[in-house]
């Protein structure tokens, strides 16, 4: 790993590799058995799945990433343990494992590591502590994950990142315009520039511009769903609502699957920085708090699959059944949708054809680097909307915030229309919107807009435009499933059903943004998805067969 003087392993050595005192180790045992390895064997190797986490007794295990001319990360020795957040999922591990001498190790299996950080609460936090801060590491140095080649500006090499970067996943992009080891990738397996982007996974495959679906089983983030299981609950969503569902279910003893069709943390995940949610006085970014949120739902051992997209629901022998995109099936007792919303787009001509490169609906550290030192058009009224001004405005040159009504305090909270207000470089336009976009071959290079106060038109010649108008509720795959909707498409609940958030169909619950009536925030959404829990115990006890009782 590269090293750098404000690297976080250079802060925070002691919690990322903490050495455990004798009597750790002995409460340690009884969740592990003894390995051993001989000089120069793999305890782990990166893209392949490792057994668990590791404790060493005795000798030192050296930890590289797999590639060429890898730095050493760090060496493990008696005391310290070999794991990061792949291993708490059972997931490919990021790092090879080599012993560096004879060595004696303690396996802690991930189904196992899970019951010990519930269990042992003192000694889990340090583990898990260590565990999470040593993915951060990976992500600061962009190290233990795939390898993707093609230019910073290109649509799908954006996809890809986002993707990668949405689900806390390591990698590293290299530039055939300016890194010699592209050049050199693209002569050893005999492609052009036209091949590109490609991705290298770190099992060694080769992919050409792949979808999400398949670059994520090719680096283990997604798995079969095993479906001979009955789950307790599926909760179809892995944002604010589903995760705190995944989280309090799973922590109350229920079997627990989330799915996904992109990633952990919905639109929530995308913010850059939420400062109005209970507990973070200075705010947290979505990414962060999102990612806490997944990190918990896993410790307590809730099944995550993703991207898995549901695209039908029905009822099967007293069971649910979720259909997938990907031609599998998921079998619950119950189901919650959680499943959000998706983006809305302007109705302008043209739009599709820039969106990736130069039309985004979010505002993250890679599009913030596509943007430096530019003007760009923001489009949008709401919290989400000012939050990405903000983030933008301090690293662009000009932001022009586009705003169809006549102020922004009716639908953003003061304390962001007073940092709007603050920031020199944000010019907000009020009744105004866009009429047009101008280009070619894909590349935005100018915006158009018309003020309705004064019938005033206005280009820009601006390569980067944002769209933060709100979301339109993610229900189309409901459409055959019998569940009542109303006319904007919003899920009806408590009416029809017996329980607070039950829709019509006994246990099929709605959670967050999709269900009609909601607060759309994030703290509503963390609360429903707790309530929900209770509505899904009311159910199963009501729904019990007697001999079951008994058991």
């Amino acid at each position: 790993m590269t090293d750098t003087s404000h690297s976080i392993i250079d802060t925070r050595r002691e919690q990322i590799f903490p050495i455990l005192a004798p009597a750790q180790i002995e409460r340690l045992r009884r969740f592990g058995e003894r390995r051993h390895y001989s000089k120069d064997d793999f305890v782990v190797r990166a893209g392949t799945q490792a057994d668990g986490l590791f404790l060493i007794l005795a000798g030192e295990v050296s930890v590289i990433p797999h590639a060429e001319h890898a730095s050493q990360i760090t060496v493990h020795g008696p005391g310290s343990f070999l794991g990061e957040l792949a291993q708490l999922s059972g997931r490919p591990s990021l790092v090879d494992g080599i012993a560096l001498s004879d060595v004696e190790a303690l396996l802690v299996p991930s189904e196992r590591l899970r019951d010990l950080l519930v269990q042992e609460a003192e000694l889990g936090e340090t583990i898990m502590r260590a565990l999470i801060l040593r993915r951060v590491a990976l992500l600061e140095q962009g190290v233990g994950g795939p390898t993707i080649v093609g230019r910073e500006t290109n649509r799908d090499v954006l996809r890809l990142q986002e993707f990668l970067r949405r689900n806390g996943h390591p990698f590293q992009r290299l530039d055939p315009d300016t890194d010699e080891s592209a050049r050199t990738l693209l002569d050893h397996f005999g492609l052009t520039r036209a091949d590109l982007p490609i991705v290298l996974c770190v099992n060694g495959d080769l992919l050409r511009n792949p979808s999400e679906a398949v670059l994520a089983r090719c680096i283990g983030l997604s798995r079969p769903i095993d479906t001979t299981k009955t789950y307790d609950v599926a909760i179809v969503g892995a944002g604010p609502a589903g995760l705190a569902a995944a989280v309090y279910a799973a922590s109350e003893g229920l079997s627990v699957l989330v799915i996904d069709c992109r990633a952990f943390g919905g639109q929530a995940g995308a913010s850059a920085r939420i400062e109005n949610y209970l507990g973070f006085p200075t705010g947290i970014s979505g990414m962060a708090l999102m990612g806490r949120a997944f990190n918990q739902a896993q410790k307590f051992g809730a099944e995550i699959a993703v991207p898995e997209e549901a695209v039908h629901l029905e009822d099967e022998n007293g069971c649910y059944v979720l259909q997938l995109a990907s031609g599998q099936s998921a079998r619950a007792r119950a189901v919650v949708i959680a499943s959000g919303a998706e983006y809305r787009r302007l109705k302008v001509g043209g739009l599709r054809d820039y969106e990736g490169a130069h039309v985004h609906y979010w505002a993250s550290p890679l599009e913030a680097r596509l943007v430096a030192d530019r003007e760009v058009a923001l489009v949008g009224a709401g919290n989400s909307a000012g939050q990405a001004a903000v983030y933008l405005s301090g690293i662009a040159r000009k932001v022009w915030m586009i705003v169809r009504g006549k102020g922004l305090s009716l639908t953003m909270s003061s304390y962001l229309c007073e940092r709007i207000a603050a920031q020199p470089n944000i010019e907000v336009l009020v009744e105004t919107e866009i009429t047009g976009l101008d280009g070619e071959n894909g590349a935005l290079k100018g915006v158009r807009w018309m003020n309705h106060r004064t019938n005033e038109e206005t280009a820009r010649a601006l390569e980067h435009l944002f769209l933060l108008i709100g979301a339109d509720p993610n229900t189309g795959w409901l459409a055959r499933s019998g569940i009542d909707r109303d006319a904007k498409g919003f899920v009806l609940t408590a009416a029809g059903g017996k329980h607070a958030l039950e829709t019509n169909l006994p246990g099929v619950f709605a959670i967050g943004d999709v269900r009609a009536g909601s607060v759309k925030r994030v703290a509503a959404s963390v609360g429903e998805g707790a309530q929900v829990v209770a509505a899904l115990h009311a159910h199963f006890a009501e729904t019990q067969k007697p001999e079951a009782a008994l058991v």
